[in-house]
């Protein structure tokens, strides 16, 4: 082989070595822009049960929020004890101490931009109809369970958070593939139910 056609073979080789550099360069440009996106609307949703007092009502109730920087798209909500599915949550409703007015919020579907809460399900009570050692009783009642949440980002990423015991989720939310969509909304199903009709009231919070 002479001179000329190893110059001309070293050419060649660098040029190939050019071009998959090249491309190795611009499909890592690629992926560090698809990270930079999807990080700049990452959804982190908590879950915290909550209870309170004021001059004139007892309350306990259930609250979500987004601290992502992205909108959190709800499409799976349920309730489990024991790690299996509540089908209803009327047996709940039931415990409550009478007199009290229920607010609810529908969660499947909805978008919950970051900083924003919803509270799916609100109870209060006259403070003169209900002792806080009712209330408290109501409540550990609802602690027995967990909630579990499926939500998803704009661009389909999607967790599962869960709140243990109806307080405060503090755990990662874990990473999966899809979320089904959840057929019925458990919170609303609650609009027209109440054990007491005469004395307990319903109300949609905006």
């Amino acid at each position: 082989m002479g001179t000329g056609n190893k110059v001309e073979m070293l050419i060649a080789i660098c040029a190939v070595l050019t071009s998959a550099i090249a491309v190795f360069i611009a499909w890592d440009q690629g992926r560090v822009m698809r990270a930079q996106q999807h990080g700049a609307v990452y959804p982190v949703v908590q879950i915290e049960g909550f209870v309170s007092s004021t001059a004139e009502t007892a309350s306990m109730g259930l609250r979500v929020s987004n601290s992502g920087v992205g909108p959190a798209l709800i499409e799976r909500v349920e309730m489990l004890k024991d790690g299996e599915p509540v089908e209803s949550l009327e047996p709940y409703v039931d415990q409550f101490p009478p007199g009290y007015q229920q607010s609810w919020a529908s969660l499947i579907g909805r978008a919950i931009a970051p900083g924003d809460e919803i509270i799916p399900l609100r109870v209060d009570w006259p403070l003169d109809a209900v002792s806080i050692m009712q209330r408290d009783a109501a409540a550990l009642a609802w602690s027995e369970m967990d909630v579990e949440i499926c939500y998803c980002s704009v661009f389909d990423k999607c967790w599962t958070a869960i709140g243990r015991e109806m307080g405060l989720s503090i755990a990662r939310a874990e990473r999966v593939k899809r979320c089904e969509r959840s057929e019925t909304d458990v919170f609303e199903a609650l609009a027209n139910y109440a054990h007491t009709p005469e004395t307990n009231t319903t109300a949609e919070l905006e």
